[in-house]
Parts: structure tokens; sequence; C-alpha cells
């Protein structure tokens, strides 16, 4: 039988070639290529053939959620994988939703990994019961709308109520109740509390 051809894909070229020695021994595994960003990847997908991508979350020019996207999009026999250090409640979400099979830390021993990718391979997920119940605990909470997560963002990057409606073009009026609806959907008490979830939960991020 061939031998499972692997993609990985990583901004961190120590990272990449570490991920890539995993496989080294394996007679039914052969890394084809290495990529730092998406668009390399998928520029290196319609030149090689490829059976399983595994992508970190966080990288430059790109999510690991919205290349998986892609890969569905343009290569639909590909199966994909998260190797990350990134496990928020939302980036879980995000890459479940996008279509991964499995969704693994960087921490995991290496026969976890090879173990998770034969199981991608053969059609199976591979997904760890604390990254189940992360996955279960975001579905369950109600959905901010795309205005709300825009008030929510600029709240982390501690504007008032007035320079966020300014930044958005709307009355701070309308922020205040964009404001009330997001706090009672977060379960939060006040603005400290709902920064605190959404950092925590992945919703937004601080401005580097």
């Amino acid at each position: 039988m061939s031998p499972i051809r692997i993609l990985v894909v990583d901004d961190h070229p120590v990272v990449r070639r570490g991920v890539a020695s995993i496989f080294d021994c394996e007679s039914d595994m052969e890394v084809v290529g290495a990529a730092g960003s998406a668009n390399e990847a998928l520029e290196l997908m319609r030149q090689t053939e490829v059976d399983v991508v595994i992508t970190d979350m966080r990288m430059e020019g790109g999510d690991g959620d919205v290349l998986v996207t892609e890969i569905q999009s343009c290569f639909p026999r590909v199966k994909t994988a998260v190797l990350t250090n990134f496990h928020s409640d939302e980036e879980v979400f995000r890459a479940i939703r996008a279509g991964v099979r499995a969704f693994l830390l960087k921490t995991v021993p290496m026969e976890e990994i090879i173990s998770a990718v034969r199981a991608v391979h053969a059609g199976e997920k591979w997904i760890p019961e604390h990254i189940a119940v992360q996955l279960t605990d975001r579905i369950s909470r109600e959905e901010l709308s795309v205005r709300e997560l825009q008030v929510l963002q600029l709240l982390t990057q501690g504007l008032t109520n007035r320079e966020i409606g300014q930044e958005l073009g709307i009355s701070e009026n309308t922020v205040r109740n964009h404001m009330n609806h997001l706090l009672e959907k977060m379960d939060s008490r006040d603005r400290t509390g709902a920064v605190t979830t959404a950092l925590r939960q992945g919703l937004v991020r601080l401005e580097d």
C-alpha cells in the first residue's frame, strides 16, 4: 500500500522540522512537504499529492481554520488535523466547524500524533475528551452577533462607549444596547468580566 502522504503547516521552521521528524521511522507514512503559511500550503497541494494536512491554528497570513476551509473547498479528498498550542473554546469550535478531523495539542506524546494521523486517514475522528468538552460548552452558548463581536473587540482595547460608537459609526445609546445584550449572552456582570471571558474563550484577541 502507498504510504500516507503528509503535509506539515506551521509558521515556525523549527516546529515544522520537529513535526516532520515524528514520522521518519513510520513505514506507512511520508512527509511530502512543509509550509509556513496557508497560501504556501495550498500552492504545494496543487503540485503534490497529499492525503493528510497537519496545521497549526494561529499563523502569520491566516489561521488554521481558514486553511482547512480552503482545503475542504479545493481538495475535498484531503483530511485535516490540527496540532497547536492554542485551544480556546472559539478556536476549537472554528476548527471543527471548518472540517478538522483531529484536534491535538503540541504537548501530546508523538505516538498519539502518529495514531491520530492514521485514524484521520482512515476516515475517523480524533477529538480528545477535554477538547470535546470545550466544543460542547461552546455549542451550548448563545452566539454573539457580528456587531456585538465588534463592540467586544473595541471594548478589549479599552475604548469607552462613546469611542466605540465613533469607531463603528453608531450612536452611544446603540453601543449601550449592544453592550447589555453581549453581557447577558456571556453571563458577565460588567465590562471587565466580559473582556476576561472573551479572552479566555478566544472570542477576541489582544491587539499586537
